[in-house]
């Protein structure tokens, strides 16, 4: 959890206040000379209206080139960024044909297998050749391939369940295969920071909705017991079920979840837990089974584990490993399953080409090197800025790093320098974080050499005394590393 200090919450609101302030009297002003140049239909309510219309007009459209730069190559280590301009500031964005190379900390390719791969590659374009681009059905009518079959069994053994379902999108994953498992009369119990597809989801399924302290185990059970005391609402019955959703690595944090203490607070009152391992399968653990193998947690004691194909594995999707009976369940009730689309046949084979280079299955260790890779440069690369006196988030493992802006004026700042720099990074704000917690967020892969990693330290480092974000005192550098690092150079 972010401990956000007095002065910095502060100057921050005090720069938002302005902000605020300045957005409203421009509207004010622009109510009185351009009344006549509305372009409000007659009759009709604005369709936009408050103030997430507001901060999207007068906040977030000055910083809008901060967000969504196109790219026109694969999303490698480095990838080539299309140059935008505007000639209204910055309301409309105009793509030109130059494109930047620029160093990518923003994708979620933590394994390197979005580029183009030995083994993955050439079996993806015979997949291609031999299935088409789609299966323009769904998986209860002429949607399921054989593919999809394989990938459902490689993804029950790789996670150590025994059964599993694929989706065409990993946010639908979460949010349509919620609604199926817990309806009215229900009890979720839902982490602070969970996604926003597990928020959609919990708040579609009808069931009762609680909320504890992030990773905050005791306060679960505080929760837990309450809940199970009171009963439900009104009629104080018991709950139909009660599920606990949490996920392996919270993706705005970079923290692992203390799955342990979780699911021993589960198995005390016997709830069901939920695990989204989105960001986690794949990236962390020895062999990259996530959290429980990092953990040291059994996945017989999770009833449901979600994940998604989009981070480690190079392609799209997600998918739902649990019981047999639970995933029978799943196929004719979500409605994700019975009236989407199916999994691209190509996007299925990346998945399970790539799958078997993480097990070893290509015949080589390539799988095993990669593993050992991401885990090295995730604490390189944190550790070296926590030297330099950011203040970052999450976890030693986690491929994703959260570097706190705070300051409005921030965000955009920190952004452009560093692609003027030829480094690419996220910067996040609301309402994907709370207002005053804006950060910019890091994520790294094993496709990213020592050199890679040098350089965008010295470019942050530079940017970071540009424009202020180091919060903590900076560590002196020992002679030896200066060395190492002149000699790189």
């Amino acid at each position: 959890m972010v401990r956000l200090p007095y002065l910095t919450a502060l100057t921050t609101l005090f720069s938002y206040g302005i902000l605020f302030v300045f957005g409203h009297l421009r509207d004010f002003f622009r109510k009185i000379f351009d009344w006549s140049k509305s372009n409000n239909l007659q009759g009709y309510a604005p369709i936009c209206l408050g103030y997430e219309d507001f901060y999207t007009r007068r906040l977030y459209l000055r910083i809008q080139d901060c967000f969504g730069r196109p790219i026109s190559s694969a999303p490698d280590s480095w990838f080539d960024v299309v140059e935008r301009y505007s000639n209204d500031n910055n309301k409309t964005l105009h793509r030109t044909e130059k494109t930047t190379k620029c160093l990518n900390l923003g994708s979620y390719n933590y394994l390197g297998f979005a580029a183009a791969d030995e083994y993955c590659t050439p079996r993806v374009i015979e997949s291609l050749k031999q299935y088409s681009v789609s299966t323009c059905s769904t998986r209860v009518d002429g949607g399921t391939t054989k593919l999809h079959t394989e990938l459902e069994e490689l993804v029950a053994r790789f996670v150590g369940k025994p059964a599993a379902v694929l989706f065409g999108m990993g946010y639908v994953t979460n949010s349509a295969i919620i609604p199926a498992l817990i309806g009215k009369g229900g009890l979720i119990i839902s982490d602070s920071l969970n996604h926003n597809s597990i928020v959609n989801g919990a708040r579609g399924s009808g069931a009762t909705v609680r909320v504890f302290q992030h990773n905050n185990a005791p306060h679960l059970e505080e929760v837990l017991r309450e809940q199970i005391a009171h009963g439900q609402p009104r009629t104080h019955r018991p709950w139909k079920k009660i599920i606990v959703i949490i996920e392996g690595i919270y993706s705005m944090e970079g923290e692992l979840c203390k799955l342990p203490e979780i699911i021993a607070v589960c198995k005390k009152y016997k709830v069901y837990t939920y695990l989204d391992e989105a960001h986690s399968i794949g990236a962390v653990g020895q062999t990259g089974r996530g959290v429980c193998e990092l953990l040291g947690v059994d996945t017989a004691d999770i009833d449901i584990m979600m994940g998604t194909f989009t981070k480690s594995f190079g392609s799209c999707g997600g998918y739902i490993a649990a019981s047999k009976e639970i995933i029978q369940h799943l196929k004719r009730t979500c409605p994700a399953h019975l009236y989407a689309t199916s999994m691209s046949p190509p996007a299925v084979q990346q998945v399970i080409s790539a799958m078997k280079v993480i097990l070893g299955e290509d015949g080589t260790n390539r799988g095993a090197k990669k593993l050992a890779q991401i885990r090295e440069n995730s604490n390189f690369f944190r550790s070296e800025l926590q030297k330099m006196g950011f203040e970052v988030l999450g976890d030693n493992d986690s491929p994703i790093m959260p570097i706190m802006l705070y300051n409005p004026a921030k965000i955009p700042a920190f952004s452009r320098e560093c692609l003027h720099q030829n480094v690419a990074i996220v910067t996040v704000a609301f309402p994907a974080t709370p207002l005053l917690l804006a950060r910019a967020r890091i994520c790294i892969s094993a496709a990213h050499s020592r050199e890679d990693l040098i350089k965008a330290l010295e470019v942050i480092s530079k940017v970071g005394d540009l424009v202020g974000i180091k919060y903590f005192p900076v560590e002196p550098v020992k002679p030896n590393k200066v060395k190492h690092l002149k000699k790189i150079e």
